[in-house]
């Protein structure tokens, strides 16, 4: 656990992560006629979590300098770019009904990462290493931006087709355009999509540890899917449940490839996998 690491003079690095946690929950206890009570406390948290992968990724409180790498860690990272991109969006378009889910999903990617902080790597097997691992990270993050999205595009196509049975009951609001949010999601697939391919490609030309093991499969076969969703999309105007049911495939084979393989290894085998 990160709170074994180093001295007891250096218990501050654990700060970070505890105050992350502490405004996730707020944000996602307050209710939402306080908006801007919730965004101050979102955005706090978000703050704080960045500080924390900063300590935690980078190994600082321990005695050997180098780069940290786990499950934990890439699903930190992973909540916290979704965030981001909610932040962003929130503020010019009304996304309701996600901030409770996104909030929590934040408080446990913080509590994992304290627990299982990862393994740290002071030697790097090559220069390109680092952006292989970089450009990784930020296909979950997008491809994370792109579930969110189909999941709000998802409930808004249900509120549209229980319209009159809303309307006498209570009326709830949809949000985006059906169109508009499709767009959004699709954007966010396509440049995910990219920066997988250049993920891969990099991995596999650029450093020495690529060989066929489950997280390279499994990575393989979720730009499989993708690259099936967009040329379905292209092709034969794949739209609604059964795009974001090959959206939802795709991106659940990607968390297996890194977060699912490694969490096998870490907590299960208790083993050190390879990067």
């Amino acid at each position: 656990m990160i709170l074994s690491f180093g001295s007891a003079g250096q218990a501050w690095i654990v700060w970070p992560g505890l105050v992350a946690l502490a405004a996730y929950v707020t944000a996602a206890v307050l209710p939402q006629r306080q908006e801007s009570a919730v965004r101050a406390s979102l955005v706090a948290a978000w703050l704080a979590h960045a500080v924390a992968i900063g300590i935690e990724t980078s190994g600082l409180g321990t005695d050997v300098i180098g780069a940290r790498f786990g499950f934990a860690p890439a699903l930190s990272v992973t909540l916290w770019l979704v965030i981001a991109v909610y932040l962003i969006e929130s503020r010019w378009l009304p996304l309701t009904g996600v901030r409770r889910s996104l909030s929590a999903l934040g408080a446990i990617a913080v509590v994992l990462s304290l627990v299982f902080p990862g393994e740290l790597r002071p030697h790097l097997v090559s220069r390109w290493a680092p952006l292989h691992w970089v450009m990784g990270i930020a296909s979950y993050g997008l491809f994370g931006a792109a579930v969110l999205h189909a999941a709000m595009l998802s409930r808004a196509d249900k509120q549209m087709r229980h319209l009159p049975q809303l309307a006498a009951a209570r009326p709830a609001p949809l949000g985006l355009p059906l169109l508009r949010l499709e767009r959004l999601t699709f954007r966010f697939v396509g440049a995910g999509f990219v920066v997988l391919s250049a993920a891969i490609v990099f991995g596999w030309w650029f450093t020495t540890t690529w060989h066929w093991d489950h997280k390279a499969t499994l990575s393989v076969l979720s730009w499989l899917v993708f690259a099936g969703l967009l040329l379905g999309r292209r092709v034969f105007g794949w739209r609604g449940p059964h795009a974001t049911r090959w959206l939802y495939a795709g991106a659940g084979l990607l968390l297996l490839a890194y977060v699912g393989s490694r969490f096998v290894f870490e907590v299960v085998l208790h083993r050190t996998p390879t990067l």
